[in-house]
């Protein structure tokens, strides 16, 4: 099913929310011992919509009109959104134990000894907040060396 939202992200003002640079992360992370990292499963649609704007995002369906409840993938202001309320939630984290791009989190440490600790931090903001990780995206305990060796 394809849903045009394009006069929808015309009326809406752009986030100017800014996306992490990539470099910057890459560069954080060398001379990490060890790296887990996650992905949000369905990251977006992780984020309920204010019940006001629901009725923004109606579509028309055979079966009937339908509108989303949670944010949907296509509108302008996902990534800026996902990535506000990751920097909010995480606060305590990023900069430190971990960092984040989009729906992307990776838990980095200098040594071995507290990688558990630091994701169990993480792990319990992510309960907090009913965040879900795809298992199938996720990597932990992956030694530095060798993940930036290959990279």
């Amino acid at each position: 099913m394809c849903v045009d939202y394009t006069d929808l992200n015309k009326t809406c003002p752009k986030d100017p929310f800014p996306l992490p640079r990539i470099d910057q992360l890459v560069d954080d992370t060398a001379g990490s011992a060890l790296l887990s990292f996650m992905d949000a499963f369905q990251g977006y649609h992780q984020i309920y919509m204010h019940k006001a704007d629901e009725e923004k995002t109606a579509f028309l369906t055979p079966d009937g009109v339908y509108c989303y409840q949670v944010m949907p993938f296509e509108l302008k202001n996902a990534g800026a959104t996902y990535t506000w309320m990751v920097a909010r939630l995480f606060q305590d984290l990023l900069g430190k134990s971990m960092a984040a791009y989009v729906d992307d989190m990776l838990v980095k440490i200098r040594e071995e000894a507290g990688h558990a600790g630091d994701l169990a931090d993480c792990f319990l903001v992510m309960l907090k907040y009913n965040l879900r990780l795809n298992p199938k995206k996720c990597a932990f305990a992956v030694q530095g060396g060798k993940f930036l060796d290959t990279w």
